[in-house]
C-alpha cells in the first residue's frame, strides 16, 4: 500500500516524499488508519519493520489537524533506552519537518545544561515529550511537567521496558494522565506481563500482529562452532572470507567487548567499543564516527541490540549466543534493514551448544554451519536430552553405585559385627570394658583408641564425665548405685579452720547419716 492511500495530512506526505519513503511496510498499513481512527492499539512486529512511523506518522497528522492546547503537553512517548528515544527524536524531526509541532527528548547519562534544556522544554510545553521512564519521573517529582492536556500516550518496546523493571514506573505515569486519552503500545513480543499491562491501561484495543519474533527473511544466517578460547582468532579469520566495513560485533559483556576492540586494534582494523562504561557524551561519539563510516567495525553489547537505525549495515557478528531467541532476533535485525541483504554469523562454543539448538527450534529454523581451517580445535558437541530421556537427579542409578542392602541383611550384618566384636573383648588378655549406655550414645566407634598409650593420652585431654556433686561417674546400669556426697564437701577453703556449725553439720546423728 502506497503512504498516499491513507488519510495523512499533506505536510506529513511532503516531508515523506522527500525522505523518498513511499510504500507502507505491513505493520504500518494496519496500524496507521486505527490510529487516525482514535482507537487504542497493540501493535506486535519484529524489530527493523518501522513500528516507529507506525504511531508517529498518524500521531503528527492529527496533531497537525486538531492542534492540542498551547503551552501545553499533548503526547507522551516512552521509550526504554536513551539510544531508542534519540532515535525516535531523529525521525520526528524528518517527520515533522513542515509542520508546527515542538518535541524534546527526556532521557538520563547527560549534564547539568542538557537538563535545563529539557526543564525549560517541559514547562514551556513542548507538544511531543519522548522519555525513558526513570527520566521523567525525575522531572515529575521536581513539578517540572504538567500532564493534565495530554492526549496520546505511547508505549515503544514496552516488553523491554518491563524487562527492565520499568512497570512501577509506567503505572505511576499512567495514573497522572487524563483518563480521556488515546493509548498505543507496540512490543516485539506479546507475554503474559504485556498481555496484563494492556488490560489495565488500553481500553477495547485493535490487536495487530506482525512476523512475531521471526528474522527477517533477507538475512543470511550462518554458525560456526568453536572453542571458546579460539572465537577471538575465528574472528579475524572470518574478517578474510566477509566485509570489514560495516560490522557490529556483539558480546555479552562490556569486558569482553574492551578485550575484543583492544585485539581487533592491534591487528590493524579500525574499530571502536560502545558499551555501558562510556558516558553519553562519549557514546553520541562512537554512534556519529559509525554511522558515517569512520569506524568500519563497532564492538558492543546489547546496548545497540534495539533502537539503532543504520540502513547499511552489513554483517552483525554475535561473538557470545544471545541470552534468548528475541535477543538473537533483535541484534540480527541490525541488518538487512530498508529492504537490504545482510549477513548474520554466531559463534557457539561447547557451552552454548544446547542453548542455541534450543533457540534453533523455538524459531522453527535450522541455521547452517561454516566449517573452520584444520588449525581450529574441534569443539565437542553435545545436545541436551530430551526432558522425557533425562534420568532424575534422585531415581537415576549413579555410575560404580553399590547395591541397597535391604533390612534382613542388614540386621544380619549388625548382629555379626557385634559378635565379633564381643569375641574380640573377650580374648585373653584382653581388657573387658565397662558398658556406659549414655557414652555409646556419643562417641563414636572410630574414636576408641586400642593403644594403652592413647587410651591414657586421651584420658588426660578429655575431662571426665562428672555427676552433680563432682564425682566422676563409674558405675553402670547393673551396678549399685553410689550414694551422692553433699556439695558443701567440695568447698572447704585450704588451711581455713572448720567452723563450729560446720562441725556439727558433718557429726554423725544416731542413724549413722550426716545432719
Amino acid at each position: 500500500m502506497d503512504f498516499y492511500d491513507l488519510d495523512l495530512n499533506d505536510q506529513v506526505l511532503d516531508a515523506l516524499d522527500d525522505m523518498n519513503f513511499i510504500e507502507c511496510t505491513p505493520i504500518q498499513e494496519h496500524a496507521i488508519p486505527a490510529i487516525l481512527e482514535g482507537r487504542d492499539l497493540i501493535g506486535v512486529a519484529q524489530t527493523g519493520t518501522g513500528k516507529t512511523a507506525a504511531y508517529l506518522l498518524p500521531v503528527l497528522s492529527r496533531l497537525c489537524d486538531h492542534p492540542g492546547q498551547e503551552n501545553k503537553i499533548s503526547c507522551i512517548i516512552m521509550s526504554p533506552t536513551r539510544e531508542l528515544a534519540q532515535q525516535i527524536d531523529q525521525s520526528m524531526a524528518g517527520f515533522s519537518y513542515y509542520m508546527p509541532v515542538s518535541s524534546v527528548a527526556v532521557y538520563g547519562g547527560n549534564d547539568g545544561v542538557r537538563y535545563e534544556q529539557e526543564k525549560r522544554g517541559l514547562t514551556l510545553g513542548a507538544d511531543i515529550i519522548i522519555a525513558t521512564p526513570g527520566r521523567l519521573i525525575s522531572h515529575l517529582s521536581l513539578n517540572n511537567i504538567d500532564l493534565s492536556q495530554v492526549e496520546y500516550f505511547i508505549l515503544d518496546e514496552a516488553d523491554r521496558m518491563l524487562d527492565m523493571g520499568f512497570s512501577d514506573d509506567i503505572m505511576q505515569i499512567e495514573k497522572l494522565l487524563p483518563r480521556d486519552r488515546q493509548t498505543i503500545l507496540f512490543s516485539a513480543t506479546m507475554p503474559q506481563k504485556i498481555q496484563q499491562l494492556a488490560h489495565n491501561i488500553l481500553k477495547n484495543p485493535v490487536e495487530i500482529k506482525i512476523a512475531v519474533s521471526k528474522p527477517a527473511e533477507k538475512i543470511k544466517q550462518e554458525v560456526i562452532y568453536c572453542c571458546e578460547a579460539d572465537k577471538l582468532k575465528a574472528v579475524q579469520w572470518l574478517f578474510g572470507t566477509y566485509p570489514t566495513q560495516r560490522v557490529i560485533i556483539f558480546a555479552s559483556s562490556k569486558l569482553k567487548v574492551k578485550d575484543i576492540t583492544r585485539a581487533l586494534l592491534r591487528k590493524g582494523f579500525n574499530v571502536g567499543e560502545m558499551h555501558s562504561d562510556l558516558d553519553q557524551k562519549e557514546r553520541d561519539a562512537v554512534m556519529y564516527a559509525f554511522k558515517i563510516q569512520q569506524l568500519d567495525i563497532l564492538v558492543a553489547t546489547d546496548i545497540v541490540a534495539r533502537g539503532i537505525d543504520i540502513d547499511d549495515i552489513q554483517l552483525v557478528v554475535n561473538y557470545d549466543l544471545p541470552h534468548d531467541a528475541e535477543d538473537y532476533v533483535h541484534r540480527i535485525g541490525r541488518t538487512a534493514r530498508a529492504n537490504n541483504d545482510g549477513n548474520a554469523l554466531t559463534l557457539v562454543s561447547e557451552k552454548e551448544y544446547p542453548g542455541f539448538k534450543r533457540m534453533e527450534r523455538q524459531l522453527e529454523i535450522s541455521i547452517p554451519s561454516v566449517e573452520l581451517p584444520d588449525s581450529f580445535a574441534k569443539p565437542e558437541l553435545k545436545e541436551e536430552l530430551p526432558s522425557n530421556k533425562r534420568r532424575s537427579s534422585r531415581g537415576g542409578k549413579k555410575k560404580n553405585a553399590q547395591p541397597k542392602k535391604n533390612e534382613a541383611t542388614k540386621n544380619k550384618d549388625n548382629s555379626g559385627q557385634m559378635k565379633a566384636d564381643n569375641a574380640k573383648q573377650n580374648k585373653p588378655g584382653s581388657k573387658k570394658r565397662k558398658h556406659n549406655k549414655s557414652a555409646d550414645k556419643q562417641v563414636a566407634p572410630s574414636d576408641v583408641l586400642n593403644d594403652n598409650s592413647q587410651d591414657t593420652d586421651a584420658k588426660m585431654q578429655m575431662p571426665e564425665r562428672t555427676t552433680d556433686a563432682g564425682q566422676t561417674k563409674e558405675h553402670t546400669a547393673a551396678s549399685p548405685a553410689v550414694p551422692k556426697k553433699k556439695k558443701y564437701h567440695h568447698r572447704k577453703k585450704k588451711n581455713s579452720p572448720m567452723t563450729a556449725k560446720e562441725a556439727k553439720q558433718t557429726m554423725p546423728s544416731e542413724n549413722g547419716s550426716t545432719n
